[in-house]
């Protein structure tokens, strides 16, 4: 009876034996079993995970959400007291409206200088007018003064009369210079003027924004995450307030680098969810990462230090996901994927 048992535990040994090394063999791809597809559990759900946080500090007056609420683009969010920045907004305007006065003011003044300049050319003509007079009638007294024909005292009062024709010729003269210099001076601090005006209209654009910014609003649509602020609560600038995630989504897969060379852009692929009891959904392959994930991490390895032992690296993959497929939807960001290529038009 023995000698029947021994061969046939030999032979279950031996099956056993060649069970194991073909799941071995079948387990790591290796021939026979040698496959084109390629597959991952190394592999998750992406998504835009937006922080919202205001830009100002005040306090929370409104808080028109909940937890996990479907927005809109543009919805308000939170709202902060307002007031401060309002009076705010008021006292740049009345900023702007002083510069605004002070540069029309300078507009008259440069008005009235080019009137001046030419009230001064009208009595510089006149005194031309009069120079000429003068110079005519001492032409024809100065003759008769040296013939005796006319009197000394007649002669001294045309000759003074000309003078004084010369001193008013002088003085329009100079009158014309200073209002010309007055003119510069005008246009000179009128640049300085429209200079004020400008930044007091970029102190108003920068208070419109400040109030407008009280009010936080969707940076798009999507849904939100657990809203962290409160009712009456403190915030200052870049406090996280809540996080809200648009409904675009992708597939992130960590393929060994002893993989990619069967997957190519634009390959097929299949995956199934943990979460949605594993039903299949499709995608294709988008991106390759330009590095592996070592090269990313904070501490990475020095491979040049210590016992070397090689360990295949991944590599990420972006893959996205196929339109017009009602599951879909119910994918959201940290979700497990199980990941396989397909053959390029299966």
């Amino acid at each position: 009876m023995s000698r029947y048992l021994r061969p046939t535990a030999t032979m279950i040994a031996i099956a056993v034996g060649i069970a194991g090394l073909v799941l071995v063999l079948y387990a790591w791809r290796l021939p026979p079993f040698h496959s084109n597809i390629e597959s991952t559990e190394n592999a998750y759900v992406k998504g835009y995970v937006t922080l919202i946080s205001p830009q100002l500090s005040g306090y929370i007056v409104e808080v028109p959400v909940q937890d996990y609420d479907h927005v809109s683009k543009g919805q308000l969010l939170a709202r902060i007291d307002d007031r401060i920045f309002a009076q705010k907004l008021d006292q740049a305007r009345a900023t702007l409206a002083s510069e605004q006065a002070a540069l029309a003011n300078s507009t008259q003044q440069q008005l009235a200088a080019e009137a001046r300049i030419g009230s001064s050319q009208a009595q510089l003509d006149s005194a031309t007018a009069g120079l000429k007079r003068a110079q005519a009638n001492w032409a024809r007294i100065e003759p008769l003064a040296r013939q005796g024909i006319m009197t000394k005292s007649d002669a001294e009062q045309s000759q003074m009369t000309l003078e004084q024709a010369q001193s008013s010729v002088t003085q329009a003269q100079a009158a014309i210079e200073v209002s010309r210099q007055d003119l510069e001076t005008i246009k000179v601090g009128r640049g300085s003027l429209e200079a004020a005006v400008a930044g007091a209209q970029a102190a108003v654009h920068l208070a419109q924004i400040d109030l407008a910014n009280t009010r936080i609003v969707a940076p798009r649509e999507g849904t939100l995450g657990e809203v962290g602020v409160k009712l009456g609560q403190y915030v200052s600038a870049g406090t996280q307030l809540m996080s809200i995630v648009p409904p675009d989504v992708w597939i992130i897969a960590n393929f060994k680098e002893t993989q990619l060379n069967n997957i190519s852009l634009g390959q097929p692929v299949s995956f199934t969810v943990d979460a949605l009891n594993r039903q299949q959904l499709t995608g294709h392959v988008e991106r390759f990462s330009p590095a592996a994930g070592s090269e990313f991490s904070i501490l990475r390895p020095d491979n040049a230090t210590g016992n070397f032992t090689k360990v295949a690296q991944r590599i990420s993959v972006r893959i996205a996901v196929d339109p017009d497929q009602e599951l879909a939807k119910q994918l959201s960001p940290g979700m497990s994927v199980v990941v396989q290529t397909q053959a390029n038009g299966a």
